[in-house]
């Protein structure tokens, strides 16, 4: 018996759902990503840094927790490896629209056409993410991670080189 506290009926359908994308997933791969999964409500994925970008080199493993009410509410991306960008919380936890609830913005960032809506899938989120770590001056209107933010205003040759020291580090706890 599950410990998800929905109706039988509405988690066997987000199992199913779950399920149906992690196998797709696995069928197609999406390019620099790979996912471990136990519980199909936590998904451990590992993101390899994007090539040509000063995370090229990269193994990033990150953890999908998806809410009960998936997909009508986004699942929480949490990068498990340290990371270093403006648009990921301190503690890992990756900021971005697609990942934010649906409905309006209340502090008018976003419009709510960019949020999560149900037709997302878990490869729109990952290719969300690649894309986020592809751009060479990412989103600094609203940080998640402040002093990342600073830096790169500040001293960009500085915060690729702290990106850097994390890729080699990184590469290194993958194959140990």
């Amino acid at each position: 018996m599950s410990s998800r506290t929905g109706t039988p009926n509405s988690v066997a359908s987000n199992t199913l759902l779950l399920r149906r994308q992690l196998t797709e997933l696995t069928k197609h791969p999406v390019e620099g990503f790979s996912a471990d999964e136990n519980n199909l409500y936590e998904w451990e994925v590992m993101i390899i840094g994007p090539p040509d970008t000063i995370y090229e080199g990269g193994f990033f493993k990150a953890r999908l927790s998806f809410p009960e009410d998936f997909p009508l509410n986004p699942p929480k991306m949490r990068f498990i490896t340290p990371m270093w960008h403006p648009n990921i919380y301190p503690d890992g936890l990756v900021c971005i629209s697609i990942l934010h609830p649906p409905g309006e913005d209340q502090y008018g960032y976003e419009d709510s056409g960019e949020r999560w809506l149900p037709v997302h899938t878990v490869e729109s989120i990952l290719l969300s993410v690649i894309s986020l770590l592809s751009s060479d001056k990412p989103n600094l209107d609203s940080p998640a991670n402040v002093d990342a933010a600073k830096e790169i205003r500040t001293d960009f040759e500085g915060y690729k080189k702290k990106v850097r020291r994390l890729v080699r580090r990184s590469a290194e706890e993958a194959f140990d």
